[in-house]
């Protein structure tokens, strides 16, 4: 079984997944549901000119140094996430959001191998086109972090403890959302601080949210 370690190289994912659970390197591993899936999108990948790394614990795709989509599975779908999905015309409306608050990323979702089946032919062209939006470095306007809400309970931890603020200020823009969607997810106030605590560790440490498990 795998050590809650994630993936660094790509290839492992497809063997042993992410590595981000306890599910890593078992039969129940969602990466083995959608096994025969996450090969063929592999093979399209490799052939688009794009270099392949592990990143995150998923096989990331990338163009001159810079991230272009990620491989990954879900517990029902296997899918593309091109990063800069927004930008994409998309003119089959087949991209969805990965999330409510996904300002960026737009995945390509397929539920098995009949769905691929069904939309492969578009794969390429929606492939160039994300490699191109990143060679011509088209940027994604996103939301200011002034513009995201601190849950309440995070305001009372940062005005007990000012240098846990100072490092969650320190950090970059991105780690700094990934951490406020992260605390502001569960209803009650006792889940969302509990979050808080445990993730102060990283916090200090300049870590991102995923950045624990290397």
């Amino acid at each position: 079984m795998a050590s809650m370690k994630m993936t660094k190289d790509a290839a492992l994912y497809f063997s042993i997944g992410c590595g981000r659970c306890e599910l890593g390197g078992t039969p129940h591993c969602k990466v083995h549901t959608h096994s025969e899936v996450l090969h063929t999108l592999r093979g399209y990948l490799l052939q688009s000119g794009l270099k392949e790394e592990s990143k995150w614990g998923a096989p990331c795709y990338t163009h001159q140094g810079k991230n272009v989509v990620l491989l990954g599975a879900f517990k029902d779908v296997a899918f593309i996430s091109f990063l800069k999905g927004v930008l994409l015309k998309d003119e089959y409306g087949i991209l969805v959001p990965p999330g409510k608050e996904s300002q960026s990323a737009r995945l390509m979702k397929f539920t098995d191998l009949s769905s691929l089946r069904a939309t492969e032919h578009l794969i390429p062209a929606y492939l160039s086109e994300a490699i191109a939006i990143e060679a011509r470095g088209e940027k994604v306007q996103t939301r200011s972090m002034g513009e995201y809400e601190y849950p309440e309970e995070l305001k009372r931890y940062f005005e007990e403890h000012p240098l846990h603020e100072k490092c969650f200020r320190a950090l970059t823009p991105g780690r700094q959302r990934g951490y406020l969607l992260f605390f502001a997810q569960p209803r009650q106030a006792v889940t969302r601080l509990r979050r808080i605590q445990k993730s102060i560790p990283d916090i200090l440490a300049g870590r991102g949210l995923h950045d624990g498990y290397k």
